[in-house]
């Protein structure tokens, strides 16, 4: 085994060599995402909706996909690394809770803030990275709006009236799930039915706040 390379005092000094504009570059991106997904996490989404559910899921994604994006940003495969990555975000979800909707577009934010900082050329027009956080900050804040008039609200239920799960019977199966629901449901869709169990679940759909949208829906996993 030749050892001459790491006994030359060169080799060694190269090595263990910290470029100072390296590592000021990585601060830089660094900290511009760190208060960008602050932005967006904290002043944005959690001044909305007041949930700590998915903070940590922001924040970790985030940082995650800044990293292994900065740190491969060297293998020359910045679009591949990009469109690999939201592929594989695009068919993401949760096994045990669904992420609801509105968590996946601040989720795909984090991601995307994450892949512009750390492969975007910072030395070439700083001006255009601040830029677009900001667009992405701005359009987040914009359209997920507060109050959403006419908003149509859902929720899971587990229903045992399999006698009225027949299509003739749909109006007397929405005026039993409005008594017993205190709802005013405008329209159910059967999902799936349990012959053994004797039960369905159904989706309800009624007229809701945005609070409303936001409450989770536990799913039985277990029922699979």
């Amino acid at each position: 085994m030749d050892t001459s390379a790491l006994q030359d005092p060169t080799n060694i000094n190269e090595i263990t060599n910290i470029n100072d504009g390296e590592f000021s570059d990585f601060m830089l991106r660094f900290g511009i995402d760190i208060i960008a997904i602050f932005l967006l996490v904290r002043f944005i989404y959690y001044i909305k909706y007041r949930n700590r559910d998915y903070e940590f899921t922001f924040f970790m994604f985030n940082v995650l996909i800044f990293l292994i994006c900065y740190l491969l940003n060297n293998t020359k495969m910045k679009v591949g690394i990009a469109f690999g990555l939201f592929a594989v975000f695009s068919i993401l979800r949760y096994r045990t809770v669904t992420v609801p909707i509105r968590e996946m577009g601040y989720l795909f934010a984090s991601v995307a803030l994450g892949t512009i900082n750390s492969l975007t050329d910072y030395n070439a027009h700083l001006y255009e990275i601040v830029l677009s956080n900001g667009i992405i900050l701005s359009m987040v804040s914009i359209l997920d709006r507060k109050h959403i008039p006419n908003t149509e609200a859902e929720r899971i239920v587990i229903y045992d009236q399999m006698h009225l799960l027949h299509p003739d019977k749909k109006n007397e199966l929405i005026k039993d799930l409005i008594s017993k629901t205190g709802l005013q449901i405008s329209r159910v869709k059967v999902e799936r039915y349990d012959l053994i169990k004797n039960n369905a679940r159904i989706r309800i759909f009624y007229p809701g706040t945005d609070k409303d949208l936001r409450q989770e829906v536990v799913e039985d996993d277990d029922e699979d």
